[in-house]
C-alpha cells in the first residue's frame, strides 16, 4: 500500500504561481510512476504531468512550459510547480502512483493509489 497526501493548493490570481506537494509513505517511492491529474466540476479526471520511474517527465500540452514536475526520492515527495496560472487551471488536483511493474501511462484508470486532492482556484 502507498499513502499519498497532497498539500499546497489555494486561491491565486491569474498569472500567479502555486506549488503543490505530494508526500508518499508505505513503499519505496522510487519504484513507482508518479503523476498529477486534475478534475474540474462536471468533467473527467485529466492528465497533467507524470514522472515515470525511469526519470522520464511528460506534460499535458495545456500546461507545457508553465508547469514543472519534480520528485525527490530521498524525501518520498513529488512537487508540481505551477506558473502563469490561468482560470482554466481551476480544479481539484490529485497525485497518483502506479508500481513500475506496470508500463508507464497517462491514463488515470491505470493508477492504483490516489491522494485526497487539493483545490486550486485561479481567479481572473
Amino acid at each position: 500500500q502507498v499513502q499519498l497526501v497532497e498539500s499546497g493548493g489555494g486561491l491565486v490570481q491569474a498569472g500567479g504561481s502555486l506549488r503543490l506537494s505530494c508526500a508518499a509513505s508505505g513503499r519505496t517511492f522510487s519504484n513507482y510512476h508518479m503523476a498529477w491529474f486534475r478534475q474540474a466540476p462536471g468533467t473527467e479526471r485529466q492528465f497533467v504531468a507524470a514522472s515515470f520511474s525511469d526519470s522520464t517527465l511528460v506534460y499535458a500540452d495545456s500546461v507545457k512550459g508553465r508547469f514543472n514536475m519534480s520528485r525527490d526520492n530521498a524525501k518520498n515527495t513529488q512537487y508540481l510547480q505551477m506558473n502563469s496560472l490561468k482560470p482554466e487551471d481551476t480544479a481539484v488536483y490529485y497525485c497518483a502512483a502506479l508500481s513500475n511493474r506496470y508500463r508507464s501511462t497517462k491514463d488515470p484508470r491505470d493508477y492504483d493509489y490516489w491522494g485526497q486532492g487539493t483545490q486550486v482556484t485561479v481567479s481572473s
